[in-house]
């Protein structure tokens, strides 16, 4: 079992949460993260550049000029790439960069990038946000006394609006929704703040998710 310990608003414990390893997968497993990590950062880009190679930009294909005589440089066509106005040499082309993982990696990947936060002691519980209203001010102060002092991603209960518009403006801070949480997104920032309820339920929801998968089924599914 991971002690976690919980914290208020204003920095003292004030009670312990424990977590079963085995419900997030037993142990970390760099190969999966990785992968989890490049396939979540490949689906992100767009692969949408393009650029014009000299078969498709507008102009005549007749040699400009005699090769011979005119005192010139030898040219061919217009559409040259070392012309104004020419083609791209090796232009690019628009690529779909997409990359998949069956349904019960990626869920692994989930439940081990939280392992390995836990771990590494950056889960960050408190009791309750508790905001009524936005408060940048409170909540950088909450930050501070919790001693978070780089990238940060803030998992919230689906209800909870107002700390997610106290949190938005402040730099290298992240907001979410506890359900939506992948890899990629706990990976990507060096710390997870989140409230004990939020967590909890989160947890909950694993125990009664699909199995837990072994080693065989992702050497099988890969």
């Amino acid at each position: 079992m991971i002690e976690v310990p919980v914290y208020s608003l204003d920095g003292k414990q004030t009670d312990t949460l424990q977590i079963d390893e085995q419900l997030l997968g037993g142990e970390i497993r760099p190969a999966l993260l990785k992968q989890a990590y490049v396939m979540y950062h490949a689906n992100k880009r767009q692969g949408s550049s393009a650029t014009k190679s000299r078969g498709m930009v507008e102009g005549s294909t007749r040699k400009l000029y005699r090769q011979k005589g005119t005192g010139n440089a030898r040219a061919g066509s217009a559409r040259t790439n070392i012309r104004k106005g020419g083609g791209v040499a090796f232009a690019k082309k628009p690529k779909n960069w997409r990359q998949s993982m069956p349904v019960k990696m990626r869920r692994l990947a989930t439940r081990n990038a939280m392992l390995a936060k836990l771990v590494d002691d950056e889960v960050k519980v408190v009791e309750s946000f508790g905001f009524t209203k936005p408060e940048t001010k409170q909540f950088a102060s909450v930050m501070d006394v919790l001693k978070i002092n780089r990238t940060c991603l803030v998992a919230l209960a689906e209800t909870d609006t107002m700390t997610a518009l106290s949190a938005r403006n402040i730099a290298d801070v992240e907001t979410t929704r506890i359900h939506q949480i992948n890899a990629y997104d706990l990976l990507s920032r060096r710390f997870l703040l989140v409230e004990k309820a939020a967590l909890v339920g989160w947890l909950d929801g694993l125990k009664s998710s699909l199995p837990q998968v072994s080693d065989a089924d992702i050497e099988e599914a890969a």
